[in-house]
This record gives C-alpha cells, sequence and structure tokens, in this order.
C-alpha cells in the first residue's frame, strides 16, 4: 500500500470542531465518510507493520477504531460528536487484555501516540511499585535507552502529591513510585502526520514502545479493556 492520503481527516475534523452539531455532521456526511475512510485505511495498513513485531492474530479495523460519537451521559459538554479519530492496535482490539498501540488523529497538532495504563487499577499500582522497589534494572534500561528516549522523553503521567504508603521520602526511585499513571506519548504535529511516511514513522514508534508495555504486561499483570 503506498501513502495514504490523511488531509481529508484533519480537514474534516477541524471544520467539526467549529460545527459540532448533527444538523451540520448530516450536511457533511459524505466529507465524513471519506475520512473515516482514510483512517480505516491507515489502521489496515498499522495493523501489517505492527504485525512484523506483534502478533496481532487475525484483528480487523473494526475491532480497533472508537466511534466519533461522544458518550453524553455523564458529561456537562453535549458536544454529540469528538473532535479526533483514534484507536487501539493490538491483541482483541477494543476488547485488549494486554496493552495495545494507541493512535490519535486531531488537527492542530493535537495528534498523538501513546501506550501503557492511563488509569491503572489500585492492585496494578501496587504491583508496580513492588517492582521498582524491588529492582529497576531492566525497567531503566528499556527507558533510557536513546532511541526510547527521543521517541517519547521520560514517563509522564499523574503523580502522587506525596509519598506513597509504605515508602520512604529518600526512597532513590521516589518519582517512580509517585507515579498514578504509566504512560508514554509522542505528540505529532499536523505536517508529521501529513508526511507519506507516516505508517513507517508509526509503527517505528510502536516498536520502540513495545519493550515498555511488554514490561508492563508482565510486571502488572493484564489492562482492563
Amino acid at each position: 500500500m503506498g501513502a495514504i492520503n490523511l488531509k481529508p481527516i484533519l480537514t474534516f475534523l477541524s471544520e467539526l470542531e467549529r460545527n459540532n452539531n448533527k444538523v451540520w455532521f448530516d450536511r457533511n456526511r459524505a466529507s465524513y465518510d471519506e475520512a473515516r475512510q482514510r483512517f480505516e485505511e491507515l489502521v489496515i495498513a498499522l495493523i501489517t507493520e505492527i504485525g512484523k513485531f506483534e502478533d496481532l492474530g487475525g484483528l480487523m479495523p473494526k475491532d480497533c477504531i472508537f466511534r466519533i460519537n461522544r458518550d453524553l451521559r455523564f458529561s456537562k459538554d453535549k458536544s454529540p460528536y469528538k473532535i479526533a479519530m483514534s484507536a487501539v492496535i493490538g491483541p482483541g482490539g477494543k476488547k485488549h487484555t494486554g496493552l495495545p498501540y494507541y493512535v490519535h488523529l486531531e488537527p492542530h497538532g493535537r495528534s498523538m501516540l501513546g501506550g501503557g495504563y492511563y488509569m491503572p487499577t489500585p492492585e496494578q499500582l501496587a504491583k508496580w511499585r513492588q517492582a521498582v522497589d524491588r529492582d529497576t534494572a531492566r525497567l531503566k534500561k528499556i527507558v533510557n535507552h536513546k532511541n526510547f528516549v527521543n521517541a517519547f522523553g521520560p514517563l509522564t503521567g499523574e503523580k502522587l502529591k506525596s509519598v506513597p504508603k509504605g515508602y520512604s521520602p529518600d526512597h532513590p526511585e521516589i518519582e517512580l513510585l509517585r507515579l498514578k499513571q504509566l504512560v508514554v506519548t509522542r505528540r505529532l504535529t499536523d505536517k508529521e502526520v501529513l508526511s507519506p511516511e507516516f505508517v513507517k514513522e508509526t509503527a517505528k514508534v510502536f516498536k520502540t514502545m513495545k519493550p515498555f508495555l511488554d514490561y508492563l504486561n508482565q510486571t502488572l499483570g493484564p489492562a482492563t479493556a
């Protein structure tokens, strides 16, 4: 497959951001259908590339792509549509039991790639802290690797304001112990998204991410879908 033209996605989403209502959406259904088709082509291409280093078990795009409709039940913001297109690519797709790769396209430099535990359970955080307290050699080897640092920088995510219960404030890995989210992200400019090399560059980023996700899967147990 050649380069995928993703410009219709960013164009449609940019216009949707300014006209987030059902009347406008229905009038522009053809533009949405084209954007959706291009995003599906992107996911198909990424499944192929990621499948070279991860067993995806016959994954299909429909298993991966999130709906553009927002869940309004518990939201004060009643805008009916998301202003991004996103998908998770990993065994089981949205019904994953491991940690998938996340791709999020949103105009004006708000696109991103990511992975990890955005909302780990208390049990998973306890396992993380036990692993960090016990030995960080393997983890440090992963997150300090040149390619990893170049792709993601340091581990990101919310942290406790205080010291986690049972640990000393003088612990040499106190910053890792204070993490409440265990995620890595790479922000993308619109220019990067529209590059002919976007699929291959994205797959390269995810391959760099894989050892970290493998570590989390093996150390913390399965994610909750």
